[in-house]
């Protein structure tokens, strides 16, 4: 994808203002020197990129200090929640080398008081002459106020180098600053006939192992995993993460009457490793039966009526600050998610498997479309093999 041009905004426009973890240091300058300003934010993005899952509900950001001549002088990335930001890291790790020199970072420098301090403090303490920017803060506290600081205080500011690759980069935090809900990624695994499971219901296993593996690493970087009554009584599933990822996911069940959950099954068995809940509704619950799930350790939120019980799901995880979370489940979920338009994401398993039959179960079911869509349904859509499967991934 080609790096957006730049829109500049310099010292002069600003005046009034408007309304991690270790870097790395080149042992020599020379060593590595970038071609033009896109190559320079392309690597602080790459950079930023190896936080996604640790640094949620922070965005990943990555940032690259440079000379006049764009000689690598510092890189730095977000690592972890609650760690020093990116530009912190590179400028920990450049030193001296800061005075004048330019700054790359992928994200608006934040300009407010949060587990660490203000980052445009650290940029003006550290002498930056320039500050190239992939997107401005998506975030209300943030949104232009550390442009503003930079520049008020004599710093060129150019904004919108990489910036549609930069937006991409940050969409989960976006939706969850400007929507307060979380992104929906729903993933599935299908035959080469667009099945999940033959006319009798067996389903174990259309994807091969490689496949299931990369699924777990899917489940490692997530706030929570999803499913339905269906998919607890078909599989009695674990929806853990197998090796654990740098985040253990709240796996969430859809129920109406919660009766899909036993007590003895591996939802429940299993709630030391990670937490269970449960979405109700007030209307179907069966009270004495919630409660002793309750009893056992999970959690009950009840769905009130009049509104849309998925929608009131994601607006409390997103509450909760949760930033990513995983759909896994039959279609009659998958469904419900696409026939409201709430899925952003997708990562579908295609085995060269063919198990035909009219009854065969389809991944996405509910009430469909009506017509063929006109356009694609995915953008920016990959294609990476696992053994003998092809996983498509792309965005709605």
């Amino acid at each position: 994808m080609p790096l957006a041009s730049p829109v500049q905004f310099r010292a002069s426009q600003w005046n009034e203002g408007t309304g991690g973890a270790s870097g790395t240091q080149m042992p020599s300058p020379d060593e590595k020197q970038f071609p033009d300003d896109e190559s320079v934010m392309r690597h602080a993005l790459d950079l930023a990129a190896r936080g996604c899952g640790r640094v949620e509900p922070n965005p990943a950001v990555g940032a690259v200090i440079v000379d006049e001549a764009r000689r690598l002088i510092a890189d730095g990335f977000h690592r972890q929640f609650g760690d020093a930001h990116a530009e912190v890291n590179a400028i920990t790790a450049a030193g001296e080398q800061t005075r004048g020199a330019r700054m790359f970072v992928t994200l608006e420098p934040c300009c407010h008081q949060g587990k660490t301090p203000p980052c445009v403090d650290a940029v003006i303490a550290a002498g930056i002459r320039e500050v190239v920017i992939g997107c401005q803060d998506p975030a209300p506290h943030v949104a232009g106020k550390g442009i503003a600081k930079l520049t008020a205080t004599g710093i060129d500011v150019t904004v919108g180098v990489g910036e549609t690759d930069a937006k991409e980069l940050i969409a989960p935090f976006r939706k969850l600053m400007l929507e307060r809900v979380p992104w929906v990624h729903a993933k599935w695994a299908m035959t080469l006939d667009g099945r999940i499971a033959t006319r009798t219901g067996h389903s174990k296993w259309i994807s091969g192992e490689e496949s299931r593996a990369e699924v777990h690493r899917l489940r490692g970087r997530m706030d929570a995993i999803i499913t339905g009554a269906g998919t607890v009584r078909a599989d009695d599933p674990l929806l853990t993460a197998r090796p654990p990822g740098p985040r253990t996911a709240v796996r969430v069940v859809v129920d109406r009457s919660g009766e899909s959950i036993s007590p003895s099954g591996q939802l429940m068995s299993t709630i030391r490793e990670a937490p269970v809940l449960i979405c109700v509704e007030e209307t179907h619950v069966d009270a004495d039966h919630v409660k002793r799930l309750s009893d056992l350790g999970a959690e009950i939120l009840p769905a009130s009526n009049g509104e849309p019980v998925l929608q009131q799901l994601l607006t409390e995880l997103g509450r909760r600050q949760f930033t990513n979370v995983l759909v896994e489940s039959g279609g009659g979920l998958l469904g419900a998610f696409f026939d409201e338009n709430l899925v952003d994401e997708v990562h579908v398993f295609v085995a060269p498997k063919i198990v035909g039959g009219r009854e065969a179960i389809s991944p996405v079911s509910g009430h469909g479309r009506a017509e063929i869509p006109k356009l694609p349904s995915l953008r920016h859509m990959t294609n990476r093999q696992f053994g003998n499967d092809t996983l498509i991934e792309g965005r709605i």
